[in-house]
């Protein structure tokens, strides 16, 4: 790693959690199935829909495309805003379907950088989902940032609370090497962090960075130590 604060904390991360071996998918498709159903609600529901699928034997470019917009929706209901959620799976497969002849290959073949931009032009995916398919589907040096990470570099005080996407995305992709194993596993163990500890009532007894950071829980603002 090019920054020395940066491996600090993934260090005493991978040291508390370990390696968290993400993200559960069983094949490429898959996962970007997850990453688009996994907008606002949690991962377990996220599990019960793609089951739903596999079991329909629907879990393919072509099994979801082919659906009436009504039934992927039945399907999918578990992870929540199925309607909306329907028509982002369609929109991504038509997607596939037309401009890569529905191959996950083909798509990931192209600069990353190039396939983000297209992802980001399709119906529903925004930066978060554009990049969790680039670097758990396609393996690419995308980095993803999530409301975890925020909330637990903003108490750090490396960043603002209030900074954006990009802002924060950049946070990394400037200071990290551009490795995909590096990102991925640094991601996952930021969701860990997030879940277990930095909540938003955070759980600061059991956090393994709080020698890196003071929380005041009184006044609800952090600072570095």
């Amino acid at each position: 790693m090019a920054d020395k604060r940066l491996d600090r904390i993934f260090t005493t991360l991978l040291e508390r959690y370990g390696p968290r071996h993400w993200w559960p998918g069983e094949t490429p498709f898959e996962v970007c199935v997850g990453a688009i159903l996994t907008q606002n609600t949690n991962w377990g529901n996220v599990e019960k829909a793609i089951a739903n699928l596999k079991a329909a034997d629907r879990l393919s470019v072509t099994g979801i495309a082919d659906l009436l917009p009504a039934a992927l929706a039945a399907l999918i209901r578990p992870a929540g805003y199925f309607n909306v959620k329907a028509v982002r799976l369609q929109a991504f497969t038509t997607f596939l379907q037309q401009q890569y002849q529905g191959s996950l290959d083909r798509l990931f073949a192209a600069p990353w950088q190039q396939t983000r931009t297209e992802l980001l032009a399709v119906k529903g995916i925004g930066p978060e989902t554009a990049d969790s398919i680039l670097l758990y589907a396609g393996h690419k040096p995308s980095f993803v940032v999530d409301a975890y990470t925020r909330r637990i570099f903003s108490r750090l005080g490396l960043v603002d609370e209030r900074i954006s996407y990009d802002g924060l995305r950049r946070h990394f992709m400037d200071r990290l090497t551009l490795d995909t194993a590096l990102f991925n596993e640094y991601h996952a163990l930021l969701v860990e962090l997030g879940k277990q500890a930095c909540r938003p009532r955070p759980q600061c007894s059991s956090c393994c960075l709080a020698a890196q950071c003071s929380y005041n829980a009184t006044k609800n603002q952090s600072k570095c130590s």
